[in-house]
């Protein structure tokens, strides 16, 4: 059961490129995550940004990143109080999907982030990621709005409360 397992979560590097292009590679990621390049240095060490790779018994299986809502001019989330946190995800492993890592693993961190003091956490999966948005409404996250044209693409924005 994967409720009873320890995900850990560490500071992804450049060394992770070659993983991370593997992983972006995949079609089940492709169809959510568009980007052809993973990150270069300036990305990887940007300070809004808090990316991890996730591993489950010393096993790399995912990349989850949070970030500062209030770190760009204009991002759709801008208007949350102060402390919010945005996230998103992806399992890179195929292997690992569809046994319960997904929501285990952002209910994780999502407690960490609760912890350290965010007053909400903000997520925008496209509305046509059924599988991701059944994913959160599971760990509380709610609509907030309507369906939404972004600078990142089109989004259904979700947030969930302490």
């Amino acid at each position: 059961m994967t409720a009873a397992r320890k995900y850990e979560f560490r500071k992804a590097t450049m060394g992770d490129l070659p993983m991370l292009a593997e992983w972006q590679a995949q079609p089940h990621v492709r169809e959510w995550w568009d980007s052809d390049e993973p990150y270069d240095q300036q990305e990887i060490t940007d300070p809004r940004v808090s990316r991890c790779i996730v591993s489950v018994d010393g096993r790399p299986f995912a990349f989850m990143q949070d970030y500062s809502v209030h770190g760009w001019e204009e991002h759709h989330f801008a208007h949350l109080p102060k402390g919010a946190r945005g996230v998103d995800q992806y399992i890179g492993d195929p292997k690992m999907i569809g046994a319960g890592h997904g929501t285990a693993f952002i209910g994780a961190r999502m407690g960490d982030l609760f912890d350290s003091g965010a007053s909400v956490i903000a997520t925008d999966p496209h509305p046509d990621n059924e599988r991701a948005i059944a994913v959160y409404k599971k760990l509380g996250f709610e609509p907030s709005g309507q369906p939404q044209e972004t600078q990142w693409g089109l989004i259904l924005p979700m947030l969930a409360r302490p």
